[in-house]
């Protein structure tokens, strides 16, 4: 009798271990991450993300899980999306890069905490009542490129000093693009520039047909997150058809692009998730001021100047965080 009932003791500890195991995975916190364009692209600023989250004390599959939702291509996709991940019942929503799906974020729920990451402004976008005191249930992490476009066009004319030709291509979908064009409008103080506009990868690919029948001696791409996702391709299209360009992120130039100047995005990412670890552990949202860049970036990528038969002006080399040859 005692063998018989020390086997089915042990037979019924068994049939529960798998209830034990659900049970203990259930108590985890989960992150949900809305965030438009291709998971492929994204990895290592991802990477960034979970290390910031190991900051902040957690580790994926350990003691959080994180469920994504990467809409690729349609924004109109990003409150359904966020409203499926609030049906999964998480902890908190990050949206590492996108103002749209902050905005999304934002109008699906007022009581799940969200913390953004955004190249705008994030008062005037409407995102928070101010930067020290966020408000309500959302803060984050903004670097401010949108600031930038017209140092960016002072980049290019201290490089090209005889460009009368100057292209600046956004995305007209965007809210930070009118303030982008602002910044822009401010420093090219007189000279003529053309707005080139690009939603998908084909309309990308048709300005750049543009601006080599039109001639253009420069471009200034804006720091959307669209084309931020898109690096690689814009790099490759403006040696291909030998335009030199500028960009705010650093990807743009470690592709082969001309020349970069913005904050980091990567630590962008790490910024959102020490911050989304620090909501986890029970810190309010209202109480957590918005982070922003310390440090701008400029990298130069020679071996680019050189196949343009360009010669960097040494001032500017010397200025350079980074020259890549």
């Amino acid at each position: 009798m005692r063998r018989r009932e020390f086997i089915k003791g042990i037979v019924g500890s068994a049939a529960t271990w798998p209830l034990v195991a659900r049970a203990q995975q259930s108590v985890m916190p989960v992150v949900g991450i809305l965030q438009p364009g291709s998971p492929e692209v994204y990895v290592h600023f991802m990477e960034a993300f979970r290390r910031g989250l190991a900051e902040s004390g957690y580790v994926e599959g350990k003691n959080v899980l994180i469920q994504s939702r990467w809409p690729r291509t349609d924004s109109d996709q990003l409150t359904e999306l966020a409203t499926e991940l609030l049906n999964q019942h998480v902890a908190v929503i990050a949206t590492p890069f996108s103002l749209p799906a902050s905005l999304a974020a934002k109008a699906a729920t007022t009581t799940v905490p969200i913390v953004f990451g955004t190249g705008g402004d994030p008062v005037e976008a409407g995102l928070v009542a101010s930067l020290n005191r966020p408000g309500s249930n959302i803060t984050g992490a903004s670097v401010m490129n949108v600031e930038l476009g017209g140092k960016r066009l002072e980049l290019l004319h201290e490089l090209l000093p005889k460009a009368s030709r100057v292209s600046v291509l956004v995305n007209p979908k965007s809210p930070l693009t009118a303030p982008f064009l602002a910044t822009v409008q401010a420093a090219a103080a007189g000279r003529q520039y053309e707005i080139l506009t690009a939603s998908t990868n084909r309309e990308i690919d048709v300005v750049f047909g543009k601006l080599v029948q039109e001639h253009a001696d420069a471009l200034l791409i804006s720091g959307d997150a669209l084309f931020t996702n898109r690096c690689v391709q814009l790099a490759i299209l403006a040696a291909r058809h030998a335009v030199p360009a500028i960009h705010g992120n650093r990807e743009f130039a470690e592709a082969g692009g001309l020349m970069s100047y913005g904050p980091n995005v990567t630590e962008l990412f790490r910024l959102v998730g020490v911050y989304t670890g620090r909501v986890l552990k029970g810190e309010k949202p209202a109480d957590l001021p918005v982070v922003l860049p310390t440090k701008y970036e400029l990298v130069i990528n020679l071996q680019t100047a050189k196949t343009f038969g360009l010669d960097v002006p040494p001032a500017l080399l010397a200025r350079a965080d980074e020259v890549i040859e």
